[in-house]
């Protein structure tokens, strides 16, 4: 799930994985595709506050060290290894 953060210009990414996972990265064009940590919290889901700017922008998760994307996406865009990049659209 995507939403704004309570700091203004940070977005909040949260996935909560079906199964027993031990880490959850993020990487997407907003971070040079470096990947990100996202903390695991007391519920099981994983969460980070990254600032983003507006448009649309691309992004995957990393699930113990697997590219996926992100469930919770409607839209999403072929990449040049062949799979598709989850896309994000901020005012």
């Amino acid at each position: 799930m995507i939403s704004k953060g309570r700091k203004k210009g940070l977005i909040r990414f949260a996935l909560t994985p079906a199964a027993d996972v031990r880490s959850v990265q993020l990487a997407g064009d907003f971070t040079d595709w470096k990947p990100k940590v996202m903390r695991k919290q007391k519920s099981g889901a994983f969460v980070a506050h990254l600032p983003v700017p507006a448009g649309s922008h691309e992004y995957k998760y990393i699930i113990d060290g697997q590219w996926a994307v992100d469930p919770d996406s409607e839209a999403w865009a072929a990449n040049p290894y062949g799979t598709v990049n989850s896309v994000a659209t901020f005012d």
